[in-house]
Parts: C-alpha cells; structure tokens; sequence
C-alpha cells in the first residue's frame, strides 16, 4: 500500500503543478485579449480616411478616362 499511497501523493502534486500553469495561462490569455482588444478598438475607431493628394487623384482620373474611352471606340466599332 505504500507504493500506492506514493503514486497518490506524486499525482496531487502534479494536479497542484498543472493548476498553477494553468492559472498563469490564463493571466497570459487575458492580457493578451486586452491588448488585442485595444488595437483592434484603435484601428476601427480612428475614423480617419487616407487622403490621397491632387495629383494622385489626377492619376486615378485620367487612367479612368482612359478606360472609358478605349470601351466606347471598341463598342463604336463592333456597330
């Protein structure tokens, strides 16, 4: 019976260890939340919308143009 009063004694301690780690885990996991909590807050609440500058939204028009006009010769020509 020694022998099992042995095994009984090593299994507690382990139980004791395992809820420890799982204690610290748990600290970890709920600071982790929070940190991705507040960034994902920060990213969605910023409101802000990237500006783009003149000459970039000059680009983007003229490229636009471009397109329309290359769809309306090929539609003028398939009539």
């Amino acid at each position: 019976m020694a022998d099992l009063d042995a095994v009984l004694e090593q299994l507690q301690k382990e139980r004791k260890r395992a809820v420890g780690e799982l204690r610290q885990l748990e600290k970890v996991i709920a600071e982790l939340s929070k940190v991705t909590a507040r960034s994902m807050q920060a990213s969605y609440s910023s409101g802000k919308k990237r500006q783009l500058s003149a000459a970039a939204r000059e680009r983007i028009a003229s490229a636009q143009r471009a397109r329309w006009a290359k769809v309306r010769a090929q539609s003028k020509q398939a009539s």
